[in-house]
């Protein structure tokens, strides 16, 4: 984006300056996450707010907005008179962090598998399919997609606002974790077959199974975070 297409934004009605600065925001919060995730921008790296403008297109306040999420989120530390920092992979805070996803993934299992829709069910039990197909396959790629999908379709049928935002602010490290060991540590068989068991029963409806499934989920997550020590 341009200064004048900036000028432009930042004159208008104050609602359209509202509406037009939370999507650059998401827009930079998005394209950061996933380079930090994806340790492109690696632990420890030291953020230029002038550099990141420059390669994303995006303006200096969206990208200045965007890094205070994530430093919200736990991805970068703002260091006072020093900038930005991406933040380091630490396992103790990781499985402190799980305490936390047992709980709310539990929650939200079981809510998705209360209302979700005929259409969400369906999906669902395609996805535990397709999920299960990947386990047997050993197909890694095919996980890692299925895996962006299940999430995404979890947290849209638990319906509940609060659910969401809590998983999201959680989410970012988590996968950059994930993405970090994944190849060295995962046993994608056990993995997929249960995200596939949590997908199926959220599919068929069951809460209280769909609540046991996540937290046998999480029981694997756990012993896969142990297995990097």
């Amino acid at each position: 984006m341009n200064k004048d297409t900036e000028s432009v934004l930042d004159n208008g009605p104050p609602r359209a300056r509202k509406i037009d600065s939370v999507t650059l925001t998401d827009r930079a919060h998005q394209m950061i996450e996933a380079r930090i995730v994806a340790l492109e921008l690696e632990p420890g790296q030291v953020l230029s707010e002038s550099q990141l403008v420059e390669e994303l297109g995006i303006g200096r306040t969206p990208v200045r907005e965007a890094l205070q999420r994530l430093a919200a989120e736990g991805l970068v530390v703002v260091m006072p008179r020093r900038g930005v920092m991406v933040s380091e992979i630490n396992i103790a805070k990781q499985l402190q962090l799980l305490e936390l996803r047992r709980e709310v993934e539990r929650l939200c299992a079981c809510k998705a598998a209360l209302r979700s829709t005929e259409a969400e069910r369906a999906f669902f039990a395609e996805l535990a399919a397709r999920l299960a197909a990947s386990a047997e396959a050993r197909d890694y790629d095919a996980f890692m997609q299925l895996d962006l999908e299940f999430n995404r379709a979890v947290l849209a049928a638990c319906r509940n606002e609060f659910i969401e935002r809590s998983m999201r602010r959680m989410q970012g490290l988590s996968r950059r974790f994930w993405f970090q060991n994944y190849r060295v540590a995962l046993d994608l068989e056990r993995c997929a077959n249960l995200h596939a068991g949590v997908a199926q029963k959220i599919a068929e409806g069951d809460e209280a199974g769909a609540g046991t499934a996540s937290d046998r989920l999480i029981d694997y997550i756990y012993e896969f975070t142990r297995a990097t020590l």
